[in-house]
């Protein structure tokens, strides 16, 4: 079989894999998985940017916020349908995400690092100060009733899963066909030298901006599913720590593999969800096991086994 042949059929098994998992798992890790699928297309979009093109943004939560609270807003106070409200969450990250990257691209490293975070925390500081409509910390809750697409019930728990699986196929197979095109070619070179990108003639400044955008906008999409699909919205998907957990599931997983976002946010996940059954210091057991995988994975799970056997993994 070719090389494109075995990527395809690699990323196409996953999410057939997937496909069964909804109609065998027991509804506890149905419902887990569910779960799962909405938090790993979030690090999807966050690998695009980070793992692909080299830009270590902490702000990614302003782009799931916008996402989550485009949808949640027009559904609460605007009587706005789900799929509306859906396309309306995925336009308010693009558009964020387009400002943000139109000033955060003007600094490079460290700095664009910080730029994001505070930016991150004034979208933060935002939905707490319009607390009226936003319900602050507190949050709200979405009415069961019009949590529908098409008369599907995005609540009942197989509905929910494999509508988060939709999502997530959608994300794999676009960032897949994305890294192999021409313009992820372009991104993995802007990642490893810039200056040089830049010499062979290519707009690195366009290239990062779409990045930007491609990944804000697909971390919104997960935003206004998880709002869809659980039927909450609150301000601390806004806060810091969701910043950190893509970064944590990317390094996990393998920074700069397709495949890599979703293995680290379903091994964090159950790390932390059996650790705690173990002990109240689950968190000491969890960091405990990523400081291991750092020391003896340091490209993470995915990116270890592509330097090892599978070279061909993208």
């Amino acid at each position: 079989m070719s090389e494109t042949g075995k990527i395809w059929a690699l990323h196409l098994a996953l999410i057939a894999a997937l496909i069964v998992a909804g109609l065998v798992l027991p509804a506890y890790h149905q419902g887990n998985l569910a779960r799962i699928l909405v938090l790993a297309t979030y690090a999807v979009g966050y690998n695009l940017l980070f793992g692909y093109t080299g830009l270590l943004s902490l702000g990614h939560a302003m782009f799931f916020g916008a996402g989550m609270y485009g949808l949640g807003l027009a559904m609460q106070h605007g009587d706005v349908s789900a799929l509306p409200a859906f396309v309306i969450g995925l336009i308010c990250a693009a558009v964020l995400a387009a400002v943000v990257a139109l000033l955060a691209l003007r600094t490079i490293g460290v700095a664009f690092m910080i730029v994001t975070l505070m930016f991150a925390q004034s979208a933060f500081l935002t939905v707490l100060y319009f607390g009226e409509w936003t319900r602050g910390d507190e949050g709200f809750v979405l009415q069961q009733a019009t949590r529908q697409i098409a008369g599907v019930d995005l609540s009942e728990p197989t509905n929910r899963y494999y509508a988060a699986l939709i999502l997530f196929s959608a994300a794999l197979l676009i960032t897949l066909k994305l890294v192999r095109a021409r313009f992820g070619r372009v991104l993995v070179a802007i990642r490893e030298n810039e200056e040089r990108t830049r010499m062979l003639g290519y707009d690195c400044f366009r290239h990062k901006f779409l990045a930007v955008v491609l990944s804000g906008t697909l971390s919104g999409a997960a935003g206004a599913a998880y709002g869809l699909l659980f039927g909450y919205v609150g301000a601390s998907f806004t806060g810091v720590q969701y910043s950190i957990f893509p970064l944590l599931w990317v390094l996990l997983g393998g920074a700069g593999t397709v495949i890599g976002p979703f293995v680290g946010a379903l091994f964090m996940f159950y790390l932390i969800d059996y650790a705690s059954g173990w002990t109240s210091a689950y968190m000491l057991i969890a960091g405990a096991v990523l400081v291991a995988l750092t020391l003896f994975a340091p490209l993470g799970l995915m990116g270890e086994l592509r330097k090892r056997w599978l070279r061909w993994l993208p």
